[in-house]
């Protein structure tokens, strides 16, 4: 029997961090603008709503994590103590560090204060780890670039110290988020927390007298290429058989490595998307949570799991570097159960009138009356076609158009704040 391993998710704020816990969720961390590398989207930049989240997870026998990872320049160290000093006063049950500076002033000035060493460390060896276990790091979030027989070398040379490992989310085309080509193009730092996703940006790839580009027959040719908001500025890259570094990675889905992990004793199974909405929370928290629970239980992996996270807005799915040669039978598995069939996101459960016996949807997306939708609440998730759809006025309406919408259709009243997806 094995331990279940903390399911850790993102929160960029009280409504996020309140889904992640109904849908599953151990634990979650979350940034203030100032010292994380999320400066948007982001409510607890407030010392108010942090410590009432802190409060609210303690009270509820969870865990809240608080990112401080960036890598500051001297400007920052001199404000960074009289910062952090209210926040560490909250009893946030770790910081999430990176900068081996700021992490030695909070234990000289906060010996007690829990510290997980960020990603952005990488760490990718166990003298390492090693390393940081005896600066006083309690827990060691790996590099993304591990493969899962790394990360199991690592749990057999350093079996007293907590690993952490990413299971999904963005990748970062850099050395596990070591970026700078915000930087150079708009002198935003990533670094600093003021990423502007330059490797997402819609690029066109060509040659200085506008030939077709041929990377294999013409290796000698300059290939440069020209960003859609910069006319005019070209850039050389480079490409080989496995792709073009500069632009953007595919999004890391581990879902079919739960099981492995779970053996290997990786203590924190986290998720990446402290700017992601809510919906994005209760699917993935929901969707780890099964895995972590069957893996725990010995049972396999419930391909329906694959389905529902297609649903969510993503780039397409990798499992990163966790295993470096797939078996062609097992991609095509992954890829059979993943795409046959997709839900999307249309709407919130808000409020039931008892007195239609219809709850009101806050329409994100348009649906019809004729969709089978999926009602994604913690309690458990159910499938149905509507049979009544109304508008305010209780007029039956064929069509919720979209955002900014209201329709009251057949939900019952145990399903107010669930998600509605509908499939297509």
């Amino acid at each position: 029997m094995h331990m279940a391993p903390e399911l850790l998710a993102p929160a960029g704020s009280l409504e996020m961090m309140r889904t992640a816990f109904a849908f599953g969720a151990d634990a979650i961390y979350a940034g203030q603008p100032r010292y994380s590398l999320r400066v948007r989207n982001n409510e607890f930049g407030s010392l108010d709503k942090l410590g009432e989240g802190i409060a609210e997870a303690r009270a509820a026998g969870k865990r809240f994590f608080v990112v401080s990872n960036i890598f500051p320049h001297n400007a920052k160290l001199a404000t960074y103590l009289a910062d952090m000093a209210p926040v560490v006063a909250l009893k946030p049950d770790a910081l999430i560090m990176s900068d081996p500076g700021l992490i030695d002033m909070v234990r000289e000035t906060w010996p007690e204060q829990v510290i997980h060493l960020s990603v952005q460390a990488n760490t990718v060896n166990w003298a390492a780890v090693r390393f940081w276990q005896k600066i006083g790091v309690d827990r060691i979030i790996l590099s993304r670039e591990l493969s899962l027989d790394e990360v199991a070398e690592i749990r057999q040379q350093c079996p007293d110290i907590e690993l952490e490992v990413f299971v999904h989310g963005a990748l970062c085309i850099a050395y596990s988020g070591r970026c700078l080509l915000s930087g150079y193009f708009n002198h935003r730092d990533p670094n600093q927390g003021t990423c502007t996703n330059s490797c997402r940006w819609d690029y066109k790839v060509g040659t200085a007298d506008g030939q077709p580009v041929n990377f294999h027959q013409h290796r000698d040719q300059e290939i440069l290429i020209e960003e859609k908001q910069r006319p005019g500025e070209f850039m050389p890259i480079e490409e080989d058989e496995h792709g073009t570094y500069i632009l953007n990675s595919k999004d890391l889905r581990a879902l079919e490595h739960v099981q492995r992990l779970v053996e290997i004793g990786v203590d924190s199974l986290k998720i990446e998307g402290r700017t992601k909405s809510p919906y994005y929370v209760a699917r993935t928290a929901q969707t780890y949570r099964q895995a972590i629970d069957d893996a725990v239980a010995g049972k396999p992996l419930d391909p329906q799991l694959l389905r529902e996270l297609e649903g969510l807005a993503n780039r397409g799915y990798t499992d990163g570097f966790y295993q470096r040669h797939h078996d062609a039978d097992y991609q095509n598995y992954l890829r059979g159960h993943s795409e046959s069939e997709r839900s999307l996101y249309v709407g919130d459960a808000v409020r039931f009138d008892a007195a239609r016996g219809l709850m009101e949807i806050a329409v994100k997306n348009r649906f019809t009356a004729t969709d089978r939708l999926e009602c994604v609440h913690p309690a458990g998730n159910r499938t149905w076609t509507p049979a009544r759809m109304e508008d305010a006025d209780g007029q039956p309406v064929a069509v919720a158009p979209g955002s900014g919408h209201r329709v009251w259709i057949d939900l019952p009243e145990s399903h107010v704040n669930a998600f509605v997806a509908r499939f297509v």
